[in-house]
Order: structure tokens, then C-alpha cells, then sequence
């Protein structure tokens, strides 16, 4: 059997085994090192893979994970979130649909210092769905909007699966992560033109609150120093080169630290409670990222990306159509694989063929994060919903999905406005 037709049969068995709920990490380590041991030798596939797993977890450069979760959880548990929510809805609370317009609001500053589509929607919707319930909004606007706007989590710097993305390909994490500041703002202004237009044509969707006075509107202000605060700290230092990706989210967290102990909002509970979920969350990533390192390699030796690259090339199709094919694999596959996962098992296959073609690897990365972020919110799998779901638990899923319809256009129409205009992504990191 041919190192080529071992690779197809091992990719094969990942995609059967992924919808068995099995953990993804574990599946791309196992199948890697049996396709290894198949074309080259067991040893060495056990030495690989101990070298592998040994070198993921000792990694300097993935340090970078937990200090910016941790980030992220220190922020939710300091109530941030909340703060951010208020000011946004003193601003834009009594047009129709402005509670969700102010969700939206929230969900993009919250981005900036979190880093991870899940905990963004749950921290949201946390904070900001019994207000719109309060105010009688319709549960498919209300839900709709946590659950797509959470995934501005992962668009939004700092983003893990930006740093994930970068390592694989080589690429500088911190131009990555001003790339996509862009992208998150345009997609956030979308989401809002949908909600005005949702809500134009459907007013009882969300009724308008109180209009707040100038004196309130400017006393909420204080709610986004903070937030304004760690986020120019973070990404200006990256924009300066003053540090590091990593020296940044160290730089991030102990910030992020200092103000919720200063403000008082931070508990020894909520401190245990975030040192937890960034242990488990950090734990998860890192066996994802060995096992899809290990998995690379198996794809490496059975020469699959090298061939599919030539087989492409070959066929002297033009690069837009090739990569409108590879965009649509992404689509596809979000909706059915987590957005990193998808990425970690894709990236050692395509990655070859869009440099072939010539394309920018920055843009490259931004449009496969907007396009699996599309997947967070779509079914089967749609993990945002099912986050926003845990937390609104007396709304069915079936009204979620319905209210992330007009989301899901907004995010539609970004990825096509990305394709002809590359610069929306690369102008910034163009300054560095």
C-alpha cells in the first residue's frame, strides 16, 4: 500500500471517529502515529510521538495560552462584562432592538481581552439576557445575537486560535492579531445593521428601553477604562514591538488582575474558579495542538499535501476558484468540527497549496477564523448555541437557530467582502 493511499484511509478514519464524540486531540495523536508506524516503523513512531507530546507541552511560544485565557477569566469574574453591557446600553438602549445592538457592543470589547468564542457567549449571555428579557425582547433576537456575537471571540485579538494558527504556519502572532481587529470591527457593524433591519421590520421583536441622560451616558464611560486600558496596553506594545505575543498576555493578565483586585470585584472564589477553567481550558488546547503536531506529521510522510498541491497546480485552474473551494471545505467542515480542531487538522494540508498560489498567509489566516467562526452558530454542532442554550434554558434550540439567521448573512457578507478587498486584513499589520 502507498504512503499516499495509507494518508487517505487514515484522514478517512479521523472524520468517522470525530462524530463518535471521542476527543478530537486523542484521535489525531492515535490515527498519526498508526499511519507513522504504517510507512515508516513503530519505533520511530513512538519516538516521534513522545517527541512531539514532550515538545507541545515545554513550548515556550504556547505559553501564550493560558496567560491570555486566564485573561479572559479574570475579566468575566471581575465583572467586566457587566460594565461593558451597562455603557453600551446607556448609549443605544432606547432605539428598537438597542439592548441587542448594546449586546453586540459588549460582546466585540469583551472580545478584546478574552480570546474564546464560548466563554465570550457565555459571559454575555449571562449578563445581558435577563435584561433583555425584562424588556420583553423576543428570545430568538435575544439568544440570536448572545450567540453570534460571542463568536466575535475568536475574530477579535487576542485570539487562541490565531496563536494556534500562527505557530503551525510560522507566521507573526502579532500581525495576526492586528489583523483581525479590522474584520471585527466590520463584522460587528454588520451585526448591527442586521438587528436595525430585523427590528425595522419587525418592531416587537425588541421594544425600545429608557432613554438614559447625558449625566448617566457619561458616568457609564467609566465601565470601558478598563477595558480601553489593557487593550491598548496589549496590543499597542505588539504594534510598537515593545513585546513579545507572549510578554503581552503576561503583561495582559497581570493587568487584567490588578484593576478587578483594585476595583474590589474579585473574590478568592472567583480567583480559584478562573486559575481552574484556564487550567482545564489550557489542558484542552495543548492535547489538541500535540495531537494534530502528530497528526502533520503522519500527513507529512504520506506526502498528501504535497500531491493535493501538485494535483492542483496541475489542473491550471484559476487561485480564485481553488480557493473558493478551499473556503467552502472550511464552511462545510465548521459546522461539524470545532473551529481549532477543524483548523489543526486542515492547515497541514492546505496550508502548502495557498502559498503555492500565492496568497498572503496573514489574509489566509483571517478569513479561515471568519469562516470556521461561522460554524459556532450554524447546526449540527453550533457550539455557541448550545453555550447560550445552558444558559437561557427555557428557550429550544430550534428558536436559537432561527435568531442566528440574519447573523449568519452578516457573517456571510464579511467573508465575501474579504476576498476582493485583502487590505481590510493586511492594512494594519502593513504598518508594522
Amino acid at each position: 500500500m502507498t504512503p499516499t493511499m495509507i494518508g487517505i484511509i487514515g484522514i478517512a478514519a479521523l472524520l468517522v471517529l470525530i462524530f463518535s464524540k471521542l476527543p478530537v486531540g486523542y484521535l489525531m495523536a492515535i490515527i498519526g502515529m498508526v499511519g507513522f508506524a504504517s510507512i515508516i516503523s513503530l519505533d520511530a513512531a513512538l519516538s516521534l510521538m513522545a517527541r512531539d507530546v514532550f515538545s507541545v507541552f515545554s513550548s515556550y511560544s504556547l505559553t501564550v495560552i493560558p496567560l491570555f485565557v486566564f485573561m479572559g477569566q479574570i475579566a468575566f469574574h471581575s465583572g467586566i462584562s457587566s460594565r461593558l453591557f451597562d455603557a453600551a446600553y446607556k448609549f443605544v438602549g432606547h432605539i428598537p432592538g438597542g439592548l441587542a445592538i448594546a449586546t453586540i457592543g459588549a460582546c466585540a470589547a469583551f472580545s478584546a481581552i478574552c480570546g474564546s468564542t464560548n466563554a465570550t457567549a457565555a459571559t454575555m449571555g449571562a449578563a445581558t439576557l435577563p435584561e433583555m428579557k425584562r424588556y420583553n425582547y423576543k428570545p430568538e433576537l435575544a439568544t440570536g445575537v448572545v450567540a453570534a456575537g460571542g463568536s466575535l471571540g475568536i475574530l477579535i485579538p487576542p485570539s487562541v486560535v490565531f496563536i494556534v494558527y500562527g505557530i503551525l504556519t510560522q507566521q507573526s502572532i502579532g500581525k495576526l492579531f492586528i489583523a483581525g481587529i479590522l474584520p471585527g470591527l466590520l463584522l460587528s457593524v454588520l451585526f448591527v445593521l442586521s438587528i436595525l433591519i430585523w427590528t425595522r421590520l419587525r418592531p416587537d421583536l425588541g421594544p425600545p428601553g429608557e432613554k438614559a441622560t447625558l449625566k448617566e451616558k457619561v458616568k457609564s464611560l467609566s465601565g470601558l477604562v478598563e477595558t480601553i486600558i489593557i487593550f491598548a496596553l496589549v496590543m499597542g506594545g505588539l504594534f510598537k514591538g515593545v513585546f513579545t505575543p507572549t510578554e503581552a498576555g503576561g503583561i495582559g493578565a497581570f493587568c487584567t488582575l490588578v484593576i478587578a483586585v483594585l476595583r474590589g470585584n474579585l473574590d478568592l472564589r472567583g480567583f480559584g474558579q478562573a486559575l481552574f477553567e484556564t487550567t482545564r481550558i489550557t489542558c484542552m488546547i495543548l492535547v489538541i495542538v500535540a495531537g494534530a503536531t502528530i497528526f502533520s506529521r503522519f500527513m507529512a510522510v504520506s506526502r498528501i499535501p504535497y500531491d493535493i498541491a501538485a494535483w492542483i497546480t496541475a489542473f491550471d485552474l484559476a487561485p480564485a476558484l481553488i480557493m473558493f473551494f478551499i473556503i467552502l471545505v472550511y464552511f462545510v467542515g465548521g459546522c461539524f468540527i470545532d473551529a481549532l480542531a477543524l483548523i489543526m487538522l486542515t492547515i497541514p494540508i492546505f496550508f502548502p497549496v495557498v502559498m503555492e498560489l500565492g496568497y498572503d498567509p496573514i489574509w489566509f489566516g483571517v478569513v479561515i477564523v471568519l469562516v470556521t467562526q461561522i460554524g459556532v452558530i450554524t447546526p449540527p454542532v453550533g457550539v455557541n448555541v448550545y453555550v447560550v442554550s445552558g444558559v437561557a434554558r427555557d428557550v429550544p434550540l430550534n428558536t436559537i437557530f432561527k435568531g442566528v439567521v440574519p447573523m449568519l448573512i452578516a457573517m456571510i457578507i464579511a467573508t465575501l467582502l474579504l476576498i476582493p478587498f485583502p487590505w481590510i486584513a493586511l492594512y494594519l499589520p502593513s504598518l508594522l
